[in-house]
């Protein structure tokens, strides 16, 4: 055993036992300390994870752990995401009461969780990650107690999360009783043998779809997304749009790919139904939405849904380029929801799409940077977030589904309308409101974020050579 490949873990989990410490020995000081803290243990859990590039790779404590490729360049971006968060969040939390030890203690906790899922080899490990990255965000969602909206969404998200997480150890409890085992390659090379009871293995890979499905949001099982990014505190929306999604990412590769590979034919049209779904219902509905919040839980519906386009592929290149679109989607999602942290930092919530009516006039900075941000997110060229659809929607036509690209091309042409709005309301529309004024922490981290997704549009190549290699394509 190397105790090694478990360091950033550790550091993470001393970390919050730290910052849990602070918060109950200290009053006034305590939430600034704890932030600092958790900022300096997101950058040293990162640089211990940049240590293992090159490595080697192996499967540790009996297989409930692997530390790969994917697993690396998984951890590099939720603790890099992760630290973008706290930075974007310090000012909206600190006014609204919520910079508190517990609530950072909870966001390091679901960070630890989406780590352990990314590096997961066994579907205990796969669970166990995953339950712990879900009760960290039902309570980070209900955070602010004397908010009505955050109350009844931690409430719906907690039930239906409890209701997929069922769904999710139901499917895999049936699995174990066909196979005999819950590690992953053992799960895959019984089911490569063909010695299964068909019928029973795939009434397991449907439940266990289906729990996948949900913790992505994809249709038909998004319901519960919107409210809850429109009723959490927007700090923890953006937290909720970006980091968590790796980890579902994660999830789906490790059970569909590593251990259900052997069925792809049966659960790949599950997959198609759902993409399509997904990229129907999300740019379809996002139109109608008058808040910036819901319109973009629409659009990650729809974004999951292209997602799922590269799952669909059923293939190495496939899952690679849906890792690419889930980095830049991810990306994209941080810069757009930082955006309307910072606008609502002084304890005003700014997240009706009116608010950005004359945005350019008042900080022509800031409504530019979100005019690349939604360029991207429409998939217009050469943004980042074309790139992205063009590598998800080319595996898709290689694999026999040039219909289906089709269908997704359609759709997203009508989803670019709802984000040119924005844009519409930030030039062409004159509004009054307080100009854009984030501290240079804020700013700086904006900046980058948005110069992340031009450069990623300009040379896409060299994330996507990362990505095949994660992937082994």
């Amino acid at each position: 055993m190397n105790p090694s490949v478990i360091l950033p873990e550790l550091i993470l989990l001393t970390v919050t036992f730290v910052v849990l410490m602070v918060s109950a020995c200290t009053r006034d000081s305590g939430a600034r300390i704890s932030m600092w803290l958790s900022q300096l243990g997101l950058i040293a859990a990162l640089l211990a994870v940049a240590a293992q590039i090159g490595a080697g790779g192996g499967v540790w404590f009996d297989g409930l752990f692997v530390n790969d490729p994917l697993s690396i360049v998984l951890k590099l971006t939720i603790l890099l995401l992760s630290l973008m968060v706290l930075v974007y969040s310090r000012a909206y939390l600190s006014a609204r009461g919520i910079l508190r030890g517990e609530y950072l203690a909870l966001l390091l906790f679901a960070v630890q969780g989406t780590m352990i899922m990314a590096s997961a080899h066994h579907l205990l490990s796969i669970y166990l990650g995953l339950e712990l990255l879900s009760l960290s965000l039902y309570a980070m969602v209900a955070m602010q107690r004397d908010s009505k909206a955050a109350s009844e969404a931690a409430a719906k998200y907690f039930v239906l999360g409890a209701i997929a997480s069922g769904m999710l150890l139901y499917g895999m409890s049936i699995i174990y009783g066909v196979t005999g085992t819950l590690a992953v390659d053992r799960i895959a090379g019984v089911l490569a043998g063909g010695e299964v009871p068909l019928v029973l293995s795939l009434f397991g890979t449907v439940f266990m779809v289906a729990g996948v499905a949900f913790k992505l949001g994809a249709a038909p099982f998004h319901m519960w997304l919107p409210d809850v990014y429109h009723g959490a505190p927007t700090a923890v929306t953006l937290f909720l749009g970006t980091v968590p999604k790796l980890a579902a990412y994660a999830m789906a590769v490790r059970i569909l790919a590593d251990a259900l590979g052997g069925l792809a034919q049966d659960w790949n049209a599950v997959i198609v139904v759902l993409a399509l779904l997904s990229v129907a219902v999300g740019n379809v509905i996002a139109i109608a939405q008058s808040n910036i919040k819901r319109m973009l839980a629409y659009s990650a519906i729809s974004h999951i849904g292209y997602l799922l386009l590269g799952v669909a592929a059923g293939n190495s290149a496939g899952f690679a380029g849906a890792l690419f679109y889930m980095i830049v989607y991810a990306l994209m999602s941080a810069g757009a929801f930082g955006m309307v942290v910072l606008m609502g930092a002084d304890g005003t919530e700014r997240d009706a799409l009116d608010d950005f009516r004359g945005l350019s006039a008042r900080s022509p900075y800031y409504a530019l940077l979100m005019l690349v941000l939604m360029f991207s997110m429409a998939g217009v060229p050469p943004f980042a977030g074309f790139w992205a659809k063009w590598f998800v929607l080319r595996e898709v036509v290689g694999a026999g589904l040039p219909w289906v690209a089709v269908t997704a091309v359609v759709f997203s042409v009508i989803g670019a309308y709802y984000y040119l709005r924005v844009v519409r309301l930030m030039y062409f529309d004159e509004g009054e409101g307080e100009p854009v004024s984030p501290g240079a922490g804020e700013h700086w981290t904006l900046s980058l974020n948005t110069a992340a997704v031009l450069a990623l549009g300009l040379v896409p190549g060299s994330l996507m050579l990362v990505c095949l290699a994660a992937l082994g394509a």
